[in-house]
């Protein structure tokens, strides 16, 4: 009995060795990602452009695991909900993740990066309401104050790289043609992640409150409530997302949310706490 039980063992030692071998008997390289449709494409492509994979070029901004045409180091992909990433990294080769939240887990894209976007154009974030309210007097305000020098100042000396503005012709942070008197003692609400729209958010609360107008910041952790509670009425706007996940998410959700302003940008990178560099998933350190 005890060499039926010894030769399972062994057995199934061999099988989970197996699981984690590529074809030529290395072991697999694992790169988590996240697992929501624009923000895996974004990392695919990333990957993509360090000559790691390739994809079918149809899938464009919504490629997912599925379209990777060609994958010569046979690297194994694990999809994770993308606020969950900086905490597999004991677990996996590498993970790309968005700055937002490489910098609360101490991650710095522009030092522990191995590898960073330089084409992200279309992935800036914006603030968002619901249909109808584009040009409400709220929404001016809060336009305004974050298209100012002093919110675009902020995010140049506060994240030195890690984010970056793209708010072009950057104002005193007041809309001349809105009557601010007029908006005296009101809230505005707005669901954002922690960091950096949050911190972005605090500066603009402080423009705002030279006006006498209150700027209530509801942080959440997630994609999926943000977009939510501006649907519902429940906020007035949120500051987490980018363009295309936006319209992925109007799209499967029939949610009616519209994009009024870029504000910054946040480059996603590669990171790694058992490799030194990307040369190894092609064999060298």
């Amino acid at each position: 009995m005890k060499k039926i039980l010894s030769f399972l063992l062994a057995a199934l030692l061999l099988f989970g060795t197996a699981l984690t071998l590529g074809s030529c008997g290395e072991k697999k390289i694992r790169i988590a990602v996240p697992n929501d449709a624009t923000n895996e494409a974004r990392a695919l492509l990333l990957l993509e452009a360090n000559g790691l994979i390739r994809l079918d070029p149809a899938a464009g901004l919504l490629a997912t695991t599925r379209d990777i045409i060609e994958n010569p180091y046979h690297i194994e992909f694990v999809e994770v909900e993308a606020a969950q990433l900086p905490r597999t990294l004991p677990d996996v080769d590498y993970a790309v993740i968005n700055s937002n939240y490489a910098i609360p887990a101490d991650l710095n894209p522009t030092k522990d990066a191995l590898a960073i976007e330089n084409s992200y154009s279309a992935y800036s974030n914006i603030l968002a309401v619901k249909a109808g309210n584009e040009t409400s007097a709220k929404t001016r305000a809060l336009v305004a104050a974050l298209s100012s020098e002093r919110v675009k100042n902020f995010i140049t000396e506060h994240y030195t790289g890690a984010v970056i503005g793209v708010v072009e012709n950057p104002g005193d942070g007041f809309d001349p043609t809105l009557d601010y008197a007029a908006l005296a003692g009101t809230t505005i609400t707005v669901a954002a992640s922690p960091e950096p729209h949050a911190e972005i958010l605090a500066v603009a609360a402080e423009i705002l409150a030279e006006k006498n107008i209150t700027l209530k910041i509801r942080e959440f952790t997630d994609y999926v409530q943000p977009n939510t509670v501006v649907e519902e009425g429940d906020v007035d706007a949120n500051y987490f997302q980018h363009l295309p996940y936006l319209e992925n998410f109007n799209e499967e959700k029939g949610t009616h949310i519209v994009s009024v302003l870029a504000v910054h940008v946040e480059p996603m990178g590669i990171y790694s706490k058992k490799h030194i560099k990307l040369d190894n998933i092609k064999g060298s350190e």
